[in-house]
């Protein structure tokens, strides 16, 4: 699990194999929150994707990063596939893949996330202003170099903007509870106007 040490700035990414298995080690960054980030988190289905959506619309060419949608088919969705913002597209989990890591019925590309949901993180902090990370949730979780990139985002001078899974995840509790992270819950009552209070909060930054 992700645990903070004795120190407020050291942070502990776990292989989530280790999570599953308690057998690997975990690796150790020392973790410096320079930058601003906001998670947007809540239940399943509350929008949060629509949300990151509206918001690259706007900010257009200021932003890297990526985000996930859901495959559908013949009965309803069948996996989800994750988009980067210079519009590459990946499955990253499905019901016809064969996997050793799953989450429900879809076998999840790990493979996928190692090299592609992580190097979009780590190509947005080298190259915009703003990185965006959607989502962060069981399956991303299952990779270690996406969390190690995560936390190289929380800990870079940028902005970012993310969304995480409100379930209780030991890793995600503590990343929600780093420096500088501010988390706003999303929900039926407030999404209809959280991209316009997301824009807001994203002026503020720039102004600081």
């Amino acid at each position: 699990m992700l645990a903070a040490s004795s120190s407020k700035n050291s942070i502990h990414p776990i292989d989530s194999k280790r999570e599953n298995s308690r057998r690997a080690e975990c690796a150790i960054l020392t973790f410096t929150s320079m930058g601003h980030t906001l998670i947007l988190t809540g239940r399943p289905g509350i929008g949060k994707t629509t949300i990151i959506k509206a918001l690259i619309a706007q900010i257009t060419d200021r932003a890297g990063g990526f985000y996930t949608e859901e495959i559908l088919g013949p009965g309803g969705r069948k996996g989800f596939r994750l988009v980067t913002l210079e519009g590459r597209s990946y499955v990253i989990a499905h019901m016809e893949v064969r996997s050793r890591s799953k989450v429900g019925r879809y076998g999840v590309r790990v493979d996928v996330i190692d090299q592609v949901g992580a190097g979009a993180i780590r190509s947005a902090v080298d190259t915009h202003p703003i990185v965006i990370i959607d989502e962060i949730g069981k399956m991303e979780l299952f990779s270690s170099p996406f969390q190690s990139a995560v936390l190289k985002a929380i800990s870079s001078p940028k902005i970012v903007i993310a969304t995480a899974m409100q379930d209780d995840h030991p890793w995600v509790a503590a990343v929600k509870t780093l420096p500088n992270v501010t988390v706003w819950e999303v929900n039926k009552v407030n999404r209809g106007k959280m991209v316009e209070k997301v824009v807001q909060w994203l002026a503020e930054q720039s102004d600081r």
